[in-house]
C-alpha cells in the first residue's frame, strides 16, 4: 500500500512524497550485506554533495578493510571501476521526489533519477582508477557523503556495450 505524506524532501523543499507503507517496508530488510570498506569524500552533508560527480569535484579515496587486500590483486591494470556503495544516510521510503534541477517543481519516480533516495539505498558509479596504495584506491570523484560504506568493486569493461 502506498501512502502520501507531506514530509520534507532532500534539498529543503516541502514537497509531497510517495512513501512505502512502513510495515511492508520493514519486511524488505531480508538480505544481509557485508561492507568491505568506506569512501572518503569532502562531503559531510547532502547539501555539500554534488548531484553528479564530475572531474572538477576532485578525487575520492576508497579505503578497503585490510582483509580485502588479496581481492585487489591485478586491479592496478584496470583503468575504470564500477563502485557499488550503500547510501546509509538516504531516505529509503520515498518513491517520488522533486529533483534539484526540476524547474517546474514536477515530481519524478526515483527509478528515473540518480537521487540517493531509493527503496534500496544501493548506488553504482563508474570511476577512473588513479592509483592504488595498499588497500586504498584513489579514484575520480564520487557523489556520496564521507564515510559511505562500500559493497563491491568491479572492473568496468567497455567492450561489453
Amino acid at each position: 500500500m502506498l501512502v502520501r505524506t507531506g514530509n520534507e524532501v532532500e534539498g529543503g523543499s516541502n514537497s509531497v512524497a510517495i512513501r512505502l507503507d512502513e510495515e511492508k517496508f520493514d519486511k524488505m530488510d531480508a538480505a544481509t550485506v557485508n561492507f568491505i570498506g568506506k569512501i572518503r569524500t569532502p562531503y559531510k552533508t547532502t547539501t555539500d554533495c554534488p548531484g553528479q560527480a564530475r572531474p572538477e569535484n576532485g578525487t575520492a579515496r576508497i579505503e578497503l578493510n585490510e582483509e580485502m587486500l588479496p581481492a585487489l590483486k591485478g586491479i592496478e591494470t584496470k583503468r575504470h571501476l564500477q563502485i557499488l556503495y550503500w547510501l546509509d544516510k538516504a531516505d529509503r521510503s520515498i518513491l517520488q521526489c522533486v529533483p534539484r534541477w526540476a524547474e517546474n517543481g514536477e515530481e519524478y519516480g526515483v527509478f528515473s533519477l540518480r537521487s540517493p533516495v531509493r527503496p534500496n539505498p544501493i548506488a553504482l558509479s563508474t570511476v577512473k582508477l588513479l592509483s592504488v596504495e595498499g588497500t586504498v584506491l584513489i579514484v575520480s570523484a564520487l557523489d556520496c557523503l564521507d564515510e559511505t560504506p562500500v559493497l563491491d568493486i568491479k572492473p568496468y569493461i567497455d567492450q561489453l556495450k
